[in-house]
């Protein structure tokens, strides 16, 4: 199996980290292509892969991730469009950009799987949503989420969820690193040495999270085993619920869903 990326920023960089530890793909079946040299030449230097300055070059893999901001995709296929073929797979990592545009960009069918990750893939915890057009076979697919797993979880979810995977997943990283800095900032103004608060903050969140994948327990039910009658954390959940906690959280995630659909 051939792999293709173009573009080498975080999230390529990441799946080809995760394909290479799990040794699904050797390092010289992996091609990579980017507008700097110096991008390139770390890729090649960290990973072991091939790498070119011609994104057609990319394009003739049998998987081709295209890992460009979204801003940039229009111009990329339209540049690529003539050597990808009806056999190959193209796989999409940008928010907002449907299967329909993508397809009308290349102004023809190709198999393409449309696909929402996050950036935890960098540290081997990421989540994918992974959507595949009608022409992608079971077994096409298969690969695809064998790729993705690589670095997270996969999930195939229908076209018109995705946008709200964006808030839920995408970008959501985001809304945790700032709850952690907040955490952390109220344990230094309690006394706590910041690095020290940094680390009890984040390995709290990891942990609680933990705690909803496996017990397979309601949040909110793990919520209330830590809320003991006229205890402290009651007395913190009723102040954060004061300030709006939650219904910031929402208001975030629609402005992020939002936001998305504008782009398509």
């Amino acid at each position: 199996m051939k792999l293709g990326f173009i573009g080498c920023g975080n999230m390529a960089t990441a799946l080809i980290g995760g394909i290479l530890k799990k040794k699904l793909v050797p390092a010289d079946q992996i091609i990579v292509s980017a507008l700097h040299q110096e991008t390139l030449a770390k890729a090649a230097e960290t990973y072991g892969v091939r790498t070119t300055s011609s994104n057609c070059d990319v394009a003739e893999a049998e998987i081709v991730f295209l890992a460009v901001k979204p801003q940039f995709y229009e111009e990329v296929i339209r540049e690529i469009r003539d050597c990808v073929t009806k056999r190959q797979v193209v796989v999409s990592i940008a928010p907002g950009k449907s299967i329909a545009t993508i397809t009308d960009w290349f102004g023809k069918d190709v198999k393409l799987v449309r696909t929402m990750p996050n950036t935890p893939a960098m540290v081997g915890e990421g989540v994918t949503a992974v959507c595949p057009s009608e022409n992608v076979t079971k077994k096409e697919l298969q690969k695809v989420l064998s790729l993705f797993q690589s670095c997270g979880t996969a999930e195939v979810m229908p076209e018109r969820l995705l946008d709200a995977v964006v808030s839920v997943s995408g970008s959501s990283p985001a809304y945790v690193f700032m709850l952690i800095e907040a955490m952390a900032d109220g344990a230094v103004r309690d006394g706590i040495p910041r690095a020290q608060a940094y680390r009890l903050a984040a390995q709290s969140v990891l942990g609680s999270a933990k705690m909803v994948l496996e017990t397979g327990r309601h949040p909110g039910e793990l919520k209330d085993m830590v809320c003991s009658p006229a205890g402290t954390t009651i007395e913190a959940v009723a102040a954060l619920e004061a300030a709006g906690f939650r219904s910031a959280i929402l208001a975030g995630m629609k402005a992020c869903t939002d936001k998305t659909k504008r782009m398509a």
